[in-house]
């Protein structure tokens, strides 16, 4: 398994459509937290953007998981950065 850290940036100009979108989304999310998935997850205060760590297999893993997430076909975000992360300190595996 690998830690992945992934930063969204939201478009600005979609933004009541990813609120529209969002409780499916946050829903995934739930989802995937239960699987073990993801780690963590949450919007920048500033509403521009969110962070969100997911273990997984892979990238490729990651990737599909990213796919199926409702945001992906409402077009409401970019990948702003998509990394594979060792965290050091916070984490049981660490």
């Amino acid at each position: 398994m690998a830690f992945f850290v992934v930063q969204l940036q939201f478009d600005l100009a979609e933004t009541d459509e990813r609120l529209a979108v969002r409780p499916a989304h946050r829903e995934y999310l739930d989802e995937l937290k239960q699987a073990g998935k993801l780690v963590a997850a949450g919007p920048f205060t500033d509403q521009t953007g969110a962070l969100l760590v997911y273990n997984v297999a892979d990238e490729a893993e990651l990737r599909d998981i990213l796919a199926k997430d409702p945001y992906t076909p409402a077009d409401v975000y970019q990948l702003a950065l998509l990394t594979e992360w060792q965290p050091v300190h916070g984490f049981p595996e660490a």
